[in-house]
């Protein structure tokens, strides 16, 4: 039995990963502590990121390089890692985990988070257009992008902020309608299913997600956002307003012609429970009582959220002398994160995230400056066919080499995520890295070392 047409579950874009937030740099043979180089490609979202500087050291630093293979990716990783950066004072309480995890995973968004996102996206866009050689805060910087890259950034960043543009724009002519988009995108995937869609989604979760362990997740908020897109809800708050931070454009083939057609793209199967919601270090957000799990993913994402962000503000450091002439004045405890501006930000202790242009891959074995650079490569199982190799020569000597699996990805079956996870390991060795067969048992990621002359 199955619910859905191939590959239509996870389809092209992915707004977050089909494995859980990892500490990288614990995930090899020694855990790194140094100055670290993190390449990640393909990633889709910062949860590794986040996850790897809660479990930082005070004397470590941390520099992270991201790829990924489209600019609204790197938009949205953009405005999720603003959105977590911005002080917990300016909060209200226990409401900036929620905030973060309503952009990161609802198609559709209360009105003060839509608020708050034009914020972001408002400031993101002045960053990315008036920032030429210095970034004007460490975690998000620009710098190293495509002047093309750059100005489809600050395009994508005014969309966000007025939907509606004028209608000789040739990029969308009225405000997309997240609902009538999300419920193409399951009729699409079910096909004549669709009449038994709720008998569909309960298969999905109990036939394969819960198999595969993620038992947290719960019956009806996973029924919930195969519905309708929503996965993380607050006690109150009505979710009406479209998430424009989960629309991108995808091209289809009509009578010849290339269309670009702006809408939902991303995952409609496997849910954004799976980076922050099935694993925690809490036991007893585990438990279970008559076979039945007390809390669900979306307690867990939320504990994991939080404890995230708290790992964040202990993190952060004085201001730099450049930082102190650019106005870096905490907000007030009044301030409302609808005010906050990037100056007012956090700035982290030694920590950087710099994101490269789309292309540069098989252009940073050519450059000097990366030459044995990376201590930690990581790529998603959507980019894991780029892995080639080159790949040793950005590679530092004792370096870790990540690949996330497609144990999550529900549309394949069990011999095909074998296969898989073979294909990796064969294109591992080709590029001149090898298994590390000491590593625990893990179907989620595929780790590797260089291999030993």
């Amino acid at each position: 039995m199955s619910a859905g047409r191939a590959s239509e579950g996870a389809a092209c874009i992915t707004w977050w990963g089909f494995s859980p937030a990892r500490d990288l740099l614990s995930m090899g043979p020694v855990r790194l502590e140094r100055d670290v180089n993190i390449l990640l490609v393909g990633s889709g979202d910062p949860r590794h990121i986040l996850k790897t500087i809660s479990s930082l050291r005070d004397e470590e630093n941390l520099h992270v390089w991201v790829i990924e293979n489209s600019m609204e990716l790197v938009a949205r990783q953009l405005l999720l890692i603003y959105l977590a950066l911005i002080p917990r004072k300016a909060w209200g309480i226990m409401v900036e985990d929620r905030v973060f995890l309503e952009v990161f995973g609802n198609a559709e968004i209360r009105s003060q988070t839509e608020e708050t996102l034009k914020r972001a996206a408002s400031q993101l866009s002045l960053s990315v257009t008036e920032t030429l050689e210095t970034a004007t805060h460490p975690c998000l910087n620009t710098t190293l992008l495509k002047f093309k890259e750059r100005d489809e950034l600050a395009r994508i960043f005014k969309l966000w902020v007025q939907p509606r543009l004028p209608s000789s724009s040739s990029v969308c002519a009225a405000p997309i309608l997240m609902s009538k988009a999300w419920d193409y995108r399951v009729r699409q995937h079910l096909g004549t299913r669709y009449d038994s869609k709720k008998s569909c989604f309960d298969w999905d979760l109990t036939m394969k997600l819960h198999e595969k362990g993620c038992g947290v997740i719960n019956k009806q908020q996973y029924a919930q956002w195969r519905e309708r897109g929503l996965a993380f809800e607050m006690r109150e708050g009505v979710y009406q307003t479209t998430n424009p931070s989960l629309l991108s454009a995808r091209v289809f083939s009509q009578r010849g012609d290339k269309v670009a057609v702006r809408g939902y793209w991303g995952d409609i199967a496997s849910s954004p429970y799976l980076s922050f919601g099935i694993e925690t270090e809490d036991k007893s957000l585990l438990k279970t009582q008559n076979g039945q799990h007390i809390k669900t993913a979306q307690d867990i994402s939320f504990a994991n959220v939080q404890e995230l962000f708290q790992s964040l503000s202990s993190r952060r450091g004085c201001p730099t002398t450049s930082q102190l002439d650019t106005n870096t004045e905490e907000p007030s405890p009044e301030t409302d994160p609808k005010s906050v501006t990037i100056n007012n930000l956090m700035h982290l202790s030694g920590i950087s995230v710099t994101f490269l242009p789309m292309d540069s891959l098989y252009k940073l074995p050519e450059k000097q400056k990366y030459s044995h650079f990376f201590n930690t490569i990581y790529f998603s199982a959507s980019c894991a066919h780029q892995l080639g190799p080159t790949m040793r020569q950005i590679a530092a000597p004792d370096a870790v080499l990540v690949v996330e699996l497609a144990k999550y990805i529900l549309d394949l079956n069990k011999e095909q995520e074998a296969g898989f996870a073979e294909k990796v390991a064969s294109i591992a060795l080709e590029a001149g890295f090898e298994p590390w067969h000491e590593e625990k048992s893990d179907d989620v990621h595929a780790i590797f070392i260089p291999q030993r002359k």
